[in-house]
């Protein structure tokens, strides 16, 4: 049976709901199983001024327990699989949460939400992207 998140998602702009401070023209999410059974994702995109951007590697280790994220000091993150279709992730910084995301594959395997809520370099935002497996 294949795994519903690894592959190549890009983002539906019509079926998403993009934050005003982070809206895109487009973008990709990569999902890879990660040799210690987690995933690493990896995402890119083009912002409404047509520059392209791409986010710092998100390893997800869904064992529900704290890890730093080296990139960023004083951050941690926490992943979980709640279903076979849901991944949840928060990021941490001195025990409060600043970021939180869940990762949702349809029941077809066509589709991903990514609900995402935080704190980024724009301020605070909240973003419902909806991307179609390529």
């Amino acid at each position: 049976m294949q795994d519903p998140f690894v592959g190549t998602w890009t983002l539906n702009l019509g079926k998403s709901e993009l934050d005003p401070s982070y809206v895109a023209k487009a973008g990709t999410v990569v999902f890879d199983r990660d040799p210690g059974g987690g995933y690493l994702m990896t995402a890119e995109g083009v912002t409404q001024a047509g520059e392209r951007v791409a986010e710092r590697p998100q390893r997800f280790i869904l064992d529900g327990q704290e890890h730093a994220v080296p990139e960023a000091p004083g951050v941690t993150a926490v992943a979980t699989r709640p279903d076979p279709n849901t991944l949840a992730a928060e990021a941490r910084m001195n025990g409060a949460i600043v970021g939180q995301a869940r990762y949702t594959v349809s029941p077809d395997g066509q589709t991903l939400t990514a609900i995402a809520t935080g704190t980024g370099t724009k301020g605070a935002f909240q973003t419902r992207a909806v991307f179609d497996r390529q």
